[in-house]
């Protein structure tokens, strides 16, 4: 008899094995940054003739624009460095070498602070104009009068405010714009100080709100020139910042003391014009009828006062004395 065997079954086919991801979709939020860093040097740099930066022609150029060792010239970094930037290479980046580099390809305020943010570094002059502050926001404050409004960034500088903001606590026009700052002002101007009715809470939510907005620009320089100000300055904030407190961002009822109106009962509310930890539109509603007309009155005596310094009535300094009682 012949016996006959089975022909083995077939091995179940396995699945297909995954298909590689692609280079885009496994590149990194620091891989993305770095190759639009480079694309965006190497754009500044084809748009700019030597002509513009002081340099010769020559007769066989053939790169458009400036070549890469001009400008690693002209910013005084080296050319092997200033290569690996536009070839995207993960190397560390200094503010101070943005700076040059920012000069050297005469960039405009809106690409300097687009240079900076690529390179994920806080510009080392934050005094320069705000891009954040456009003509548009800054009819907006106007308008909002009597209500007191500001735009200020998370380091607390004040970049824009309207007429009743800027006589609220005190005479901000008066003061050097680096001081225009309300940690600086609530730990350091007697004037500012005076007009806060709860000033040891104020003080320890400002130092909290600080301390929450720094966790996230520990290394950057203008965040650390002004915790280096503050520390130098006052043994109050000192003694606050030791402790290790943090506070939200969130607004507060704010009862302020004006040197020429009086009390006023107002709600602190922040609108961000830009990401969360960014610039933010704040205003101070007032919160009842004589808070209101306390605002207005304040309006009124600015504007008085604005026509006569126009007429010649009326000199800076009887302006200023206005604060006299609480500077």
């Amino acid at each position: 008899m012949t016996v006959t065997t089975a022909a083995p079954a077939p091995a179940p086919a396995s699945d297909p094995a995954p298909a590689p991801a692609s280079a885009a979709a496994q590149a990194t939020a620091p891989d993305i940054r770095r190759h639009e860093l480079a694309a965006f040097l190497r754009s500044r740099r084809e748009r700019i003739t030597p002509e513009q930066v002081g340099l010769p022609r020559g007769r066989r150029r053939r790169t458009p624009g400036l070549r890469r060792e001009e400008v690693a010239q002209l910013s005084t970094v080296g050319v092997t460095w200033y290569t690996w930037l536009e070839q995207a290479r993960p190397i560390q980046v200094s503010p101070q070498v943005l700076d040059a580099l920012a000069a050297a390809l005469l960039l405009d305020p809106t690409e300097r602070t687009h240079l900076f943010a690529l390179a994920g570094q806080a510009d080392p002059h934050p005094d320069t104009a705000c891009p954040t502050v456009t003509p548009a926001l800054r009819q907006l404050l106007d308008q909002l009068e009597p209500i007191p409004a500001c735009i200020q960034n998370s380091r607390y500088d004040f970049h824009a405010y309207n007429r009743t903001f800027g006589a609220l606590y005190c005479d901000l026009d008066a003061l050097p714009r680096e001081d225009r700052n309300t940690l600086w002002l609530a730990f350091t101007h007697e004037g500012f100080r005076a007009s806060l009715t709860d000033l040891p809470d104020v003080l320890r939510a400002l130092a909290g709100k600080f301390r929450a907005s720094m966790a996230e620009h520990l290394a950057e320089p203008a965040w650390k020139a002004q915790l280096r100000r503050l520390q130098d300055a006052s043994p109050e904030f000192r003694e606050i910042w030791a402790r290790h407190d943090v506070t939200d961002q969130s607004g507060r009822t704010k009862v302020v003391r004006n040197s020429r109106v009086g009390t006023l009962r107002l709600e602190h509310t922040n609108l961000w014009v830009g990401p969360a930890a960014g610039p933010r539109l704040i205003t101070y509603v007032p919160l009842d009828a004589e808070s209101r007309a306390g605002l207005e009155r304040l309006r009124d005596l600015l504007l008085a006062e604005e026509a006569a310094a126009a007429r010649g009535d009326l000199s800076a300094g009887q302006r200023g004395g206005a604060f006299a009682g609480v500077g």
